[in-house]
């Protein structure tokens, strides 16, 4: 894609700094929308498709860490979104060089952080990198969407024909199972209903309870095939949200899959996991 193609989006309450970043942007052949304030970049981003936002840090009113956490929120939050839509790139701009708010802001997603005042060629380093970066996710998410709907057709149509075939029960918590043939996990008289894939991940979770899996390897199992390294967690990311959304829904749930740090995820739960 061309510069042109690209549309970013400037958010700071300088108007000086605004003006020179966008003039910066537009230079070099991107379009460029500006906002002086985070509540207005916020009404901007859900009326149009933003590909990056340079997002100033401090700024009064909707700061620029509660603008991004709003983002992340919307994302995790939203089940109407598209799942080959990706939201816009994030890097944060600040005269305040502190660590905390450097970690912070990338905690919530940022691509990139920029001490004020930048130079150009950092400016344009960073931009250029966030949208390589957006372009190969894209691509990569569409190639999953396109996957994930073949499989979720024919898995469908055969767990639709066996159904009532199928048996073996697993037993989450006491009163907690799942039905990996209707893919439905019971507690008491609530029913919660998991994709195919959703359920081939619990599967897979529940089949070697305590086992840490690293990231490639889920995938291999789950999607049925190989991933490079750094792909494997951004395939992964939105399925173990959506699961972890649906747990959240049982008595302590939300934290039967946890993160390990740099390698994968494992299924901690200490109850029985034996197929009853």
């Amino acid at each position: 894609m061309t510069q042109e193609s690209y549309r970013l989006l400037v958010v700071d309450d300088e108007d000086i700094t605004r003006s020179s970043l966008a003039d910066i942007l537009r230079l070099e052949g991107y379009r460029v929308d500006t906002a002086g304030g985070g509540e207005l970049a916020i009404q901007m981003i859900s009326e149009h498709n933003f590909d990056l936002i340079l997002l100033d840090l401090k700024m009064p009113g909707l700061d620029g860490l509660e603008a991004l956490r709003h983002l992340t929120k919307v994302e995790s939050g939203s089940s109407s979104q598209p799942q080959s839509q990706l939201l816009p790139t994030v890097i944060m701009l600040t005269a305040h060089g502190s660590l905390e708010s450097a970690i912070e802001a990338l905690r919530h997603g940022a691509h990139d952080y920029l001490l004020k005042p930048s130079s150009p060629e950092q400016i344009l380093n960073s931009v250029s990198q966030g949208l390589r970066e957006r372009s190969s996710q894209i691509q990569l998410k569409s190639r999953l969407l396109q996957l994930e709907q073949a499989k979720s057709r024919a898995e469908g149509f055969t767990a639709d024909k066996h159904s009532h075939n199928l048996s073996g029960l697993y037993r989450l918590s006491g009163d907690t199972t799942y039905d990996p043939a209707r893919r439905e996990i019971k507690y008491k008289e609530e029913i919660i209903s998991l994709t195919p894939t959703e359920g081939k991940l619990i599967k897979v979770f529940l089949d070697q309870p305590g086992r840490v899996f690293n990231h490639r390897e889920l995938v291999l199992q789950v999607q049925g095939y190989d991933t490079k390294e750094w792909e494997a967690p951004e395939v992964l990311r939105p399925l173990i949200s959506r699961l972890r959304r649906k747990l959240s829904r049982l008595p302590g749930g939300i934290s039967w899959i946890t993160s390990v740090r740099g390698t994968g995820y494992v299924f901690d739960q200490t109850n029985n996991f034996n197929n009853s």
